[in-house]
């Protein structure tokens, strides 16, 4: 983890949003940079974006909520770069609006799916590969805001992150002593495709509320290449320094 060390990194959810940005990110540092998501003709454009940014990309399906898949990947990467992966970032997320009675099982399953058990099994393999190597590494949890100011009707939403954090937090004190840092960047409002496909009607009646409760106090938002500045910091802090928690929010605007 020393300057100028080429490292493997690997971001799920990489074909756009936070997580393409984060790729670019460490592929300008001229990092190796496994991309996972499952819509692979984003990721395909990820790809060229992180090679032009002077990485070197390798692009391939991942659910990350299906252990086949997730083996699938991880191979992949150890094969094509040659060693373990020693960044992992967990940005792989969902969510859907809606109030806890009025969203389906499906809907609530999927998201813990997603955004809790998905980020454990990745984790898992790229733990296991780093200790059995006694090798260093990074493992970053891109985690909400929401986390600390609750917001109704993402309760689901919300509850994974939560446990994200808790498990984050948790790893990084099973890991103490082995050069493996875990760590989480929690992301205020940020400008992504994050919520394509919702019926944004509903924000109609949640803002209000929100509002109400103190939680949406200003409508500035940041962009993914700000959460991806955050993200680097973390992992190319010198070995001797972790960091624990960073938390990014947009500025206010000027009164």
């Amino acid at each position: 983890m020393g300057d100028g060390e080429t490292r493997i990194a690997a971001v799920t959810g990489a074909s756009g949003g936070i997580g393409r940005a984060t790729a670019i990110a460490l592929g300008g540092l001229g990092w190796t940079v496994a991309l996972g998501a499952r819509r692979v003709e984003q990721l395909e454009e990820t790809a060229q974006l992180v090679a032009a940014a002077g990485g070197a990309p390798l692009a391939h399906a991942l659910d990350v909520t299906t252990p086949d898949s997730v083996d699938a990947f991880c191979d992949f990467v150890a094969k094509r770069a040659g060693g373990p992966i020693d960044v992992l970032v967990n940005n792989a997320g969902t969510a859907q609006p809606g109030a806890v009675h009025e969203m389906s099982d499906e809907d609530h399953r999927r998201i813990v799916l997603t955004n809790l058990l998905g980020p454990i099994l990745v984790t898992r393999r790229v733990v296991g590969a780093l200790r059995g190597a006694g090798a260093a590494g990074d493992i970053v949890s891109i985690s909400s805001d929401a986390t600390q100011h609750l917001r109704p009707s993402l309760t689901t939403y919300l509850a994974t992150k939560a446990g994200l954090e808790a498990f984050a937090h948790s790893l990084a004190l099973e890991c103490e002593g082995t050069r493996i840092r875990s760590s989480i960047v929690r992301v205020g409002p940020t400008m992504t495709g994050f919520a394509d496909g919702w019926d944004l009607t509903i924000f109609e009646e949640l803002l209000p509320r929100w509002k109400r409760f103190g939680i949406q106090r200003h409508f500035e938002t940041m962009v993914p290449d700000d959460v991806a500045r955050a993200v680097v910091s973390v992992v190319t802090a010198p070995p001797h320094m972790w960091v624990p928690l960073v938390e990014v929010q947009p500025n206010p605007p000027r009164e």
